[in-house]
């Protein structure tokens, strides 16, 4: 690689860094034309050709001439072709590669991925279930399928797993910490108080997000919240602020109020966006759901979710709602109470806005999203874009979203603090580490973006 070509390359990465998406595209479009040859820059300008959703195959199956050995291009070329429509060619390409390389755990994964979204059901895993089989003492194969099918919360074929790789490794730590895991989150033993006995000594911010969940939901929320106060200062703290919201609230400690500010942090937004601009971005969007299912670890339930960063999509219908998110968002952050060290929200430079994530949720009848939190955003949002007929919502709250709620499993006797109605036009904007999930509603499609924007620093 020469100067003039190296130069190119950086400068698109530096954009890309940044979020401008087309101007790293154009860095890397030129650079990939100065050294047509180099797999790195054909990989790096097929990838974010990806990014900001232009027709991409080429240039990855382009890439994968020049480095066919690369186990990551095969991956991100897979994927590209399920985004265009291709899926059952996705597949066979990862098959292809994992039947050469058994042990290429982020290959099953996104094998899995694709069959999950594709509708594939209840064998969409079958290529661990092939590869354990191949290689009975792979731990990290093992314990990577006992994660999808704990996230599936499919209990009895995450039972098996482990308990197939107790028979061929014998009770190694981590099958210990994975057994514990799943009785406690499974109910097989969730009232067992010396559960967590075993791995007492052990300091793991998974095994004490686990801790955390079983003393919540066996009635001891000061020993949730002495498990979750270790954290906050740590790059998990996000993953237990919520946590330490539930064990304060049920103690009723005046510290849950500082948290989460009752709903005053929670804010509607009704931009006044004239419908005919709503429906042509209602039209854009829905060409963009192609996805037959949502991923196993979204909240989305009876929909589906984008599969890329909408916001690096050039659609003028999304630039243009971008750009007025962007002012709601700068409205709200402007309007924040006075910095205060040590809060979630509160606690942090509130300049440099860059947003970890945007995408769109299409939800059809008795459709939902599960209660959650967004451990990797600072604020989080729903923008209202089409909407049922009131006929086909149901019954207020029907469609609604709901604040403050905890996670049913947990069965905590806490309720919502405030819920919000849906209005087409509407954005929503709070804290990422409230809890939050929506009603289902009766019939008809709810169309939604949602953002995050990343904890500023």
């Amino acid at each position: 690689m020469n100067e003039a070509e190296r130069a190119r390359l950086q400068h698109g990465l530096a954009a890309r860094q940044r979020h401008d998406m087309e101007a790293a595209l154009s860095a890397i479009a030129d650079a990939a034309t100065l050294a047509p040859d180099d797999a790195g820059i054909a990989f790096a300008h097929a990838q974010i050709s990806f990014e900001t959703w232009r027709t991409a195959v080429p240039l990855y199956s382009r890439a994968y001439g020049l480095d066919p050995s690369n186990l990551q291009l095969s991956r991100a070329l897979a994927l590209a072709m399920a985004a265009e429509g291709r899926a059952d060619e996705g597949e066979a390409l990862l098959a292809s590669r994992l039947a050469i390389n058994p042990d290429w755990v982020e290959g099953h994964q996104a094998l899995t991925s694709l069959r999950v979204t594709a509708g594939h059901g209840a064998d969409a895993a079958q290529s661990f279930a092939d590869a354990c089989k191949a290689r009975p003492d792979n731990m990290a194969l093992r314990l990577a399928w006992f994660h999808i099918m704990a996230t599936a919360r499919n209990w009895d074929a995450a039972r098996t797993i482990i308990a197939d790789g107790v028979a061929h490794l014998g009770q190694t730590r981590a099958l210990t910490v994975a057994q514990i895991f799943l009785a406690s989150e499974s109910d097989e033993a969730s009232r067992d108080l010396r559960l967590f006995n075993p791995v007492a000594d052990m300091n793991d911010p998974g095994l004490d997000l686990c801790q955390t969940r079983f003393w919540l939901r066996n009635g001891q929320p000061d020993k949730a919240e002495t498990i979750a106060a270790r954290h906050v200062s740590t790059p998990a703290a996000r993953t237990f602020w919520p946590y330490l919201s539930l064990a304060w609230r049920l103690q009723e400690d005046e510290r849950a109020n500082w948290l989460d500010g009752g709903a005053r942090y929670i804010r509607p937004f009704d931009l006044d966006i004239p419908a005919s601009q709503l429906q042509a971005l209602a039209d854009t969007l829905r060409t963009l759901h192609t996805l037959k299912a949502p991923y196993l670890e979204q909240s989305v339930r009876g929909g589906t979710q984008t599969d890329r960063h909408l916001f690096f999509n050039p659609d003028p219908a999304i630039q243009n709602i971008k750009q007025r998110l962007s002012k709601a968002v700068d409205t709200y952050v402007a309007d924040l109470p006075l910095q205060e060290e040590g809060h979630p929200l509160l606690g942090t430079k509130r300049t440099g806005i860059i947003y970890e994530g945007s995408w769109s949720v299409r939800l059809m009848a008795q459709g939902f999203h599960s209660i959650h939190t967004h451990n990797r955003g600072w604020l989080s949002s729903a923008l209202y874009v089409a909407l049922p007929a009131p006929c086909k919502m149901g019954v207020e709250p029907a469609g609604w979203i709901s604040f403050g709620a905890p996670p049913p499993e947990l069965r905590l006797s806490l309720t919502a603090c405030q819920q919000v109605e849906p209005k087409a036009g509407r954005l929503v904007l709070f804290p990422s580490t409230t809890w939050h999930g929506t009603m289902p509603f009766d019939d008809g499609e709810r169309l939604t973006i949602a953002f995050d924007v990343r904890l500023p620093m």
